[in-house]
């Protein structure tokens, strides 16, 4: 927004507002004041906020407008605004106090030290010896970094000598009375993320690459930390001087970017519900594998709601139908191929009735098609993305007012065609008066590219060189006459204001993954699919790119879709996987008495709930103790968790019994296996006269 129109008035009765309410901290101001005729000072910004909610009933924001334009219209409605000036504070920290010579500081809220910049800093001795930090190189100078690494400086060998218990335990910051103390020095950021997953830490090393790893995010933040090294190692008279002053109004801007940019990082990393997602994020293609009903596929819908959700909430069900469109859900089986996956030729009926094929694209390929243009979009600047969306308003307005078949343009060579239909992708049009060609499928998106470009084409040869062709197509032709028909029509769209593009996470979930013929269903994209090939790195030609539009035209697959497969070993063995995909993938066990979640969510009586995991695990000891089955054979929790509206004997006779009568056909002695599985499961089998009076009762 820019700055609202507002009367002198609203700014006389701003300030009559403020006097009674007072300024919020975060609103207080940085480089200007507004000085009023008795001498009391306001923050500009603020001001004018406050005179906006009074007059037009708006809330109280600042966004939208910096100080310089505030201070502008002020002065220009007659105020006298004045230039801070910029006072230099002084912090001291003692194993007993923390004061500063700036009145307003509190330990109560140590948040506040994002609004300071630090100027100096040194430990002082008791004796009166001063130590500064010895700087790494590439260290920057008086960071708010500086003061804790002088602390880890100062007591290397004392901090070094605590135990592990100690230093996780080492109390850090603590930014209000109410909130819980950070604690924690790590050795390494990898175990320092495990308790605190963001980006927020500084690394001190020492001893032949040994670390430090501690929280630490702004000038305040590690005060707590500071004074604790004094409490424990220091001498009395000890302390640190810190040197620091307000930030300034371009400093203030790139502390709420670089804020924002720290947000999303750890939006990415933090606060995700399960484990394995992390786990995904960090190795982009994941296979959980295990024995039947151990929750694989509902694991991999559970992981993908927690990732898509920022880890609000880990139920797929509460996505909504635009979040889903982040999610692709596929099963393979024997006769799934590359043209269900990729791309291939379809069948379709001709305007003529005729039967030809049109190349299609394969699941997989669109998908990555949606997750590949939110990644492109992503990285374009708002002013792209506006040019782009004006031009695409354009463009719907031209076609809406289109008579498909009947409106008549020219090409500049003064052949007569219709547009017959348009669709995502393409616009279809008739040529009349040519006999051998009177129908041509051009390519939508080479228009759009064409009046996004802001160039101004005036004749084919332009079209040809813009899209680095040596030959013109037959297409540019018409592409040009509808280029210029668009041009021509005044349009009535307003300029588009949009915001830059999300990037967001595509989950692509491949349900018995080793069920298919992997390298058929694959073909080219091993490479593609290789964490370390991802984006542009790693695009390679589909077997169909001679039929493309675009016979140059590489696929890649962007860095932010991500991959779960599932396999059931007992299906088809592992080593049926062609080695090139097992290597491209990070695959995970899944025990059947790991999980027992389907257990625990599924029946609320506790007793019976027990009575499922005990029968479950003895059931699955017997499993294991046959010659030919072993772990891949056992039963998962899922088969249990039908016991919500089954009862055991149920489970057994219509779930369990075939399934295993399955694992050990062929096997000696089949009956008595079985007997032993119906035992260690619990199963009476009733006799004869229990049988027909449970048929009657049924009856």
């Amino acid at each position: 927004m820019a700055i609202p129109k507002l009367k002198k008035q609203n700014i006389i009765d701003a300030l009559k507002f403020i006097d009674e309410n007072g300024v919020p901290e975060h609103n207080t101001s940085v480089k200007y004041v507004l000085v009023s005729e008795d001498g009391k000072k306001y923050p500009p910004k603020y001001v004018v906020a406050v005179a906006d909610h009074l007059a037009n009933g708006t809330d109280i924001s600042t966004v939208g407008f910096n100080a310089v334009e505030a201070k502008s219209y002020l002065e220009n409605q007659g105020f006298v605004v004045e230039t801070k000036q910029q006072e230099k504070f002084e912090l001291s920290i003692t194993a007993e106090n923390v004061e500063s010579t700036d009145e307003r500081f509190t330990m109560d809220n140590l948040s506040l030290g994002d609004n300071y910049k630090p100027l100096d800093t040194y430990f002082k001795r008791a004796n009166g010896d001063v130590i500064k930090r010895a700087y790494s190189k590439g260290e920057r100078r008086n960071s708010n970094q500086t003061m804790p690494r002088i602390a880890c400086q100062v007591f290397e060998k004392q901090l070094a000598a605590l135990s592990v218990e100690d230093k996780e335990n080492f109390p850090v910051c603590k930014y209000n009375p109410d909130s819980d103390v950070i604690r924690g020095i790590y050795a390494s950021v990898d175990d320092f993320k495990k308790r605190r997953n963001t980006i927020e830490y500084l690394t001190y090393g020492y001893d032949n690459g040994r670390q430090f790893v501690i929280y630490c995010w702004n000038i305040f933040s590690t005060i707590i930390f500071v004074q604790e090294c004094l409490k424990r190692f220091g001498e009395p008279g000890d302390q640190f001087i810190l040197t620091y002053r307000e930030k300034d109004e371009k400093e203030t801007a790139a502390a709420e970017t670089e804020a924002a940019v720290q947000e999303e990082l750890v939006q990415q990393f933090k606060g995700y519900r399960n484990p394995f997602s992390s786990m995904l994020i960090e190795s982009k293609n994941l296979i959980f594998r295990g024995a039947p009903g151990t929750g694989k596929s509902y694991l991999a819908k559970e992981i993908a709601a927690d990732i898509i959700s920022n880890g609000y909430f880990d139920d797929y069900t509460l996505l909504t139908d635009e979040q889903k469109k982040q999610v692709e859900f596929v099963q393979f089986h024997p006769s799934y191929d590359y043209s269900d996956f990729v791309e291939g030729l379809r069948p379709k009926i001709n305007d003529d009735g005729t039967m030809g094929f049109e190349l299609q694209d394969g699941i997989f390929k669109k998908f990555v098609a949606r997750a590949r243009k939110n990644f492109e979009d992503s990285q374009k600047s708002r002013e792209t993305v506006e040019k782009e969306v004006t031009v695409q308003e354009s463009m719907t307005e031209f076609f809406s007012g289109v008579e498909f078949g009947v409106d008549t343009f020219k090409t500049i060579n003064g052949n007569e065609f219709t547009i017959t239909g348009v669709d995502d992708g393409h616009i279809n049009i008739s040529i009349p008066g040519n006999a051998s060609v009177n129908r041509i499928t051009l390519n939508l998106d080479e228009v759009r590219k064409m009046l996004e470009s802001g160039q101004k084409f005036e004749k084919i040869k332009d079209i040809t060189s813009f899209f680095g062709k040596t030959f013109a197509t037959q297409g540019y032709s018409y592409d040009f006459a509808i280029y210029k028909a668009i041009k021509a029509k005044k349009s009535t769209v307003s300029k588009a204001k949009t915001k830059q593009e999300e990037l967001k996470k595509y989950i692509f979930i491949i349900d018995e993954i080793n069920r298919g013929e992997i390298s058929k269903i694959f073909g080219e994209l091993f490479f593609a699919i290789d964490p370390g090939y991802r984006g542009k790195a790693g695009e390679i030609s589909t077997q169909y790119s001679n039929l493309h539009s675009d016979p140059d035209e590489k696929f890649y697959i962007p860095e932010n879709v991500y991959i779960i497969g599932t396999m059931n070993d007992i299906d088809r063995s592992v080593d049926s996987f062609d080695f090139a995909m097992r290597r491209r993938f990070r695959f995970v066990e899944l025990r059947a008495d790991e999980h027992l979640e389907a257990i625990n969510e599924s029946i609320e009586d506790e007793g019976r709930r027990l009575e499922a995991i005990r029968r479950m695990a003895a059931l699955n000891k017997e499993i294991v103790s046959v010659e030919d089955l072993n772990e891949n054979y056992q039963i998962g929790a899922a088969y249990f968790a039908k016991l919500k509206t089954l009862d055991f004997d149920q489970l057994w006779t219509d779930y369990l019994q075939p399934l295993l009568q399955e694992y050990i056909q062929g096997m000696y002695d089949e009956e008595g296996i079985m007997n032993r599985f119906a035992r260690a499961y619990g199963y009476q089998k009733p006799a004869r006269g229990d049988a027909n009076e449970a048929a009657q009762d049924q009856g």
